[in-house]
C-alpha cells in the first residue's frame, strides 16, 4: 500500500456502485473502452494470451479483454470496486480473476508471468508512477507487451481535462484529476526505457465535444496511449 493514495482509493470507492452504469461518472470510461481494447488487440492480439490489468477498477477493460478470449487477471486496491467487478461477472458470464494486491507486491510474487500487462488511467492517481511502471515491466514476460494510458501535462490538457471535463461539461466529478500528476509523453517514455521497455507506439485519444465521439490519432496533447515491449 506504500504507493497508493488513500484519498484516491476512497474517491473511486465512493462511486464504485456506478461503475457499470454507462450514464454515470464512468461514462467516459465506457466510451473510450472500445478504443483502448482495439489498440491493445491490434498490437498484441489478445486471444489466448495471459493478461494482467493493473488498476482494473470495476472491470470494464478486464471483461472486454476476456471477451476476446484472453486469460485475464485484474488487480486493484479498492475493495468496493473489486466487489462490483466480481458481481458483474455473474451478469456477463465472463471469466476474470480479481485480486486485491498492489502491483509492486504482484511483481515480487510472480515476475515474468504475463504476455500482456495493461495499466490504463492509473498513473495519474498514484504517488510514484515510476514504481508502477517498473513493476509492470517485471510482471510481463520477455518480449511481452505493456500498455499505459494517461494524461499529458500542458495548458491544453488543464483546460480540457480539468476545467472542461470537470467544471464545464461535467463529464467527470470535480477533483477527479490532479494536474500536477499528469505525465508528459516524453516523461512516460523515459520511465519506460528506464524499466527496460522499448516504446513501440504512441497514440493520442481525442474527444470532439460537438459529436461527443472519441477517436485515436496523432494528437497526444491531452489523453494518450503508449505501447511497449519488454527487452
Amino acid at each position: 500500500m506504500s504507493n497508493a493514495d488513500p484519498v484516491e482509493i476512497e474517491k473511486f470507492s465512493q462511486v464504485a456502485h456506478k461503475w457499470w452504469d454507462p450514464l454515470s461518472e464512468f461514462k467516459p470510461l465506457h466510451e473510450i473502452n472500445p478504443l483502448r481494447l482495439n489498440y491493445i488487440n491490434r498490437h498484441a492480439s489478445l486471444a489466448g494470451k495471459s493478461v494482467l490489468d493493473v488498476g482494473c477498477g470495476g472491470g470494464i477493460l478486464s471483461e472486454s479483454m476476456a471477451a476476446l478470449n484472453a486469460n485475464v487477471t485484474g488487480i486493484d486496491l479498492s475493495d468496493k470496486a473489486l466487489q462490483v467487478a466480481k458481481l458483474h461477472l455473474l451478469e456477463s458470464g465472463r471469466q476474470v480473476t480479481y485480486r486485491k494486491i498492489a502491483v509492486e507486491d504482484m511483481a515480487a510474487e510472480c515476475p515474468d508471468t504475463f504476455d500482456i500487462v495493461t495499466c490504463m488511467e492509473m498513473l495519474e492517481h498514484v504517488p510514484d508512477p515510476d514504481s508502477v511502471i517498473a513493476s509492470c515491466a517485471k510482471l510481463v514476460k520477455p518480449g511481452g507487451w505493456v500498455f499505459f494510458s494517461t494524461l499529458n501535462r500542458n495548458p491544453k490538457s488543464y483546460l480540457l481535462a480539468i476545467l472542461g471535463a470537470e467544471y464545464v461539461l461535467n463529464m467527470l466529478p470535480r477533483g477527479t484529476h490532479d494536474y500536477a500528476k499528469f505525465l508528459k509523453p516524453s516523461e512516460l517514455a523515459q520511465s519506460c526505457r528506464n524499466a527496460n521497455l522499448t516504446v513501440s507506439d504512441l497514440s493520442g485519444m481525442s474527444y470532439n465535444p460537438f459529436s461527443k465521439i472519441y477517436s485515436l490519432g496523432t494528437d497526444t496533447s491531452v489523453n494518450y496511449l503508449i505501447a511497449c515491449r519488454r527487452d
